[in-house]
């Protein structure tokens, strides 16, 4: 067993021992868990710079993660299902997302716990630190990884500022910095492009340096930029520069798959909690932490030490096609570039060959090789559609035909979404980054859905009970089109602004040694794009395809997956990273004949609240009957509905 210790912080009854229905009360334990993995052992030949990585007496390579559970009290009360939640940049995610809580790095209220999904369910919930670039403040979690002496090499970062600023720092948002080797590096680079797609111009060297300002004075610093004249809002620039003494960046995939495995097998006398208490183990990843658990199949680091699967089931959710810097010397984690590593092919499950570089691969090529894979559950929204990749995990590398999910997996678009769960009311600006656009903001919530996919994915698992059939935009049948063909319809919409530039994933070249983990071309060589579609719209510009949830079987406005950038923050034609809009329809007839709306309005469709609550009731039924929601959220879907009526009643 690659953990060797669990040295607990704190243990303690949640919300004093009140219990969460069938399954009864639960308790919380926060600590460090100590890893120590063979360097030599082969399934860990992939992870990059692991050899270089100082050894312990026993000539294993040891790290520490921050750790946190939560389990029944009484084992014989939980379902025996682990879901192991990868947090995203150090944050827990699970809790927001499938109990529609408030996120918290410590739940102990509760509003904490939401409506007590997972809970009620008899889940055995748990995080573990994976990220080295992940600072400890305000309850964050990371990993304690050694660093490779000798391992030097090239780092990318890219900014996009929101605001005026004259320093960053050498990482994404609030991410430990690699630092500069040198602060006079020569080789170092510093490019600027006005909007998306736009050419790159160099900055002078000497117009910027590794500094920062420090009682208002600059001072050099190895970990930040400082520019001359100013960082200007919306433009984006791309700084490289040499590093060396990489941290071992790969081991955060060992992290979580141990964690696992230590929770799921791992004997009382080792410290493991859930001793004898758990049959099966699911592994979610949301966004950043999808794209991880992409990678991860991708390795085949599912598999631990000893052989074994570890997990039963894989969630990436919101991840796209794409992978990261997970397995990257200087690795960024969090870096979200379209032009990074984490935009290699390939995309689909199964092998794929790509026709202009004549590359074969498959996501899951090494798990197939060994015989054994876990079953899948790839979601997405409409935002990683738009954004231009999320239609390559089932289209070929040529854009011409569709490539069904194999048996052992489904793929589902949750239609009309935006990248995380819609807020009522929209909120001014996107609450990680500060970043606003045009239009309000979509209001769609789809937690509902991911709480059935998670209990059919269960059931799957469980008792061998199908799940619904995959649900996406297909080229066969018309309902996969490219985004530019939706423009003429959404530009009729009143006060609309259609995109200016729509990005799509490119073919890049980092260099010979990129598989390895080691890149040499930054930025990349960039080559032909790959073709990418999004989801056929209605007359009301709702999508036609997709798990509908309620918002878009009753609807009071179209709910897009886009949302251009503010012209206050600069390159108002570029798409928002994340977010989605709300474009209410006109309220009544006499204003929709004023404003030339070709939608039909509120009153026209529902005639009143009550109409439209009982249209709202229906469509969450048939959600139920169709297996994409569950019975107890009937009451609360239809709850929202009167909410979100009364929200663009009042004007979005």
């Amino acid at each position: 067993m690659t953990v060797t210790a669990l040295d607990v912080h704190a243990r303690s009854l949640v919300l004093d021992g009140r219990p969460f229905g069938a399954a009864g009360a639960y308790e919380k334990i926060a600590g460090t868990l100590r890893f120590a993995v063979d360097p030599g052992h082969p399934v860990h030949a992939s992870i990059c710079d692991l050899g270089r990585a100082p050894r312990n007496a026993e000539g294993r390579v040891a790290f520490a993660g921050d750790f946190y559970l939560l389990r029944p009290v009484d084992a014989a009360r939980g379902n025996g299902s682990l879901l192991l939640d990868v947090p995203n940049r150090g944050r827990k995610v699970a809790l927001g997302m499938l109990n529609s809580a408030v996120r918290v790095p410590d739940p102990s209220t509760a509003e904490d716990f939401g409506n007590g999904f997972l809970m009620r369910h008899g889940w055995t919930v748990a995080w573990i630190g994976w990220q080295p670039d992940v600072p400890r403040v305000d309850g964050l979690m990371a990993l304690d990884v050694p660093r490779a002496p000798g391992a030097s090499g090239l780092v990318r970062c890219e900014f996009r500022p929101n605001t005026p600023v004259d320093v960053l720092p050498l990482a994404d948002r609030y991410h430990i910095p690699h630092p500069a080797a040198e602060l006079d590096d020569p080789g170092a680079r510093l490019t600027v492009r006005e909007h998306a797609g736009a050419p790159a111009t160099a900055v002078p060297r000497a117009a910027w340096r590794f500094a920062r300002r420090r009682d208002g004075r600059l001072t050099a610093d190895a970990s930040y930029v400082h520019l001359e004249g100013g960082f200007a809002p919306g433009r984006i620039y791309d700084l490289v520069y040499h590093a060396t003494d990489s941290p071992v960046v790969g081991l955060g995939l060992l992290a979580v798959r141990d964690t696992a495995a230590f929770l799921r097998w791992g004997e009382p006398a080792s410290g493991n909690p859930c001793a004898g208490a758990l049959e099966r183990a699911y592994v979610i990843g949301v966004s950043q932490t999808g794209r991880f658990l992409r990678h991860l199949l991708y390795l085949g680091l599912d598999e631990d030490e000893q052989g074994r699967v570890v997990f039963d089931a894989v969630v990436p959710h919101v991840a796209g096609a794409r992978r990261g810097e997970f397995n990257l010397r200087f690795g960024q984690p969090s870096l979200n570039a379209q032009e990074s590593v984490g935009s290699l092919f390939p995309f689909t499950d199964e092998m794929q060959t790509d026709p202009l570089s004549g590359q074969r691969d498959g996501l899951l090529a090494r798990v197939t090789a060994r015989g054994r894979r876990p079953r899948r559950l790839t979601i997405n929204t409409s935002a990683e559609y738009w954004r231009g990749d999320a239609s390559l995990v089932h289209t070929d590398a040529e854009g011409r035909g569709d490539v069904e999910p194999p048996a052992d997996a489904r793929v589902y678009l949750f239609a009309g979404t935006q990248h995380t769960p819609g807020a009522l009311p929209p909120p001014p600006a996107d609450p990680n980054t500060g970043s606003r656009g045009i239009h309000p903001f979509n209001v769609v919530d789809y937690a509902p859905l991911l709480r059935a996919a998670l209990t059919n994915l269960d059931r799957w698992v469980r008792e061998g009970v199908e799940p619904p059939p995959s649900v996406f935009p297909r080229l066969a049948d018309g309902t996969a089109v490219t985004a530019e063909s939706t423009a003429a319809q959404f530009a009729a919409i009143p006060g609309v602004r259609f995109p200016d530039r729509l990005a799509r994933v490119a073919r890049l070249d980092f260099g010979p040694e990129t598989a390895h983990g080691v890149v040499s071309e930054l930025p990349a060589k960039i080559g032909a794009q790959f073709p990418s579609y999004v989801a056929a719209v209605d007359a009301d510009g709702n999508e036609t395809v997709g798990i509908r949830p309620v918002e878009l079987a009753a609807p009071l406005a179209t709910f897009t997956g886009w949302n251009p950038r503010h012209p206050e923050q600069g390159a108002p034609g570029d798409l928002m990273q994340m977010m989605g809009s709300t474009l209410a329809f006109p309220r009544t007839r006499r204003e929709r004949e004023r404003c030339r709306d070709p939608r039909a309005s509120i009153e026209e469709r529902y005639g009143s609240r009550a109409g439209y609550l009982v249209a709202a009731r229906a469509a969450a039924e048939a959600l139920v009957g169709a297996g994409h929601a569950l019975a107890e959220d009937v009451e609360a879907m239809v709850e929202r509905a009167g909410q979100r009526w009364d929200v663009i009643d009042k004007g979005v």
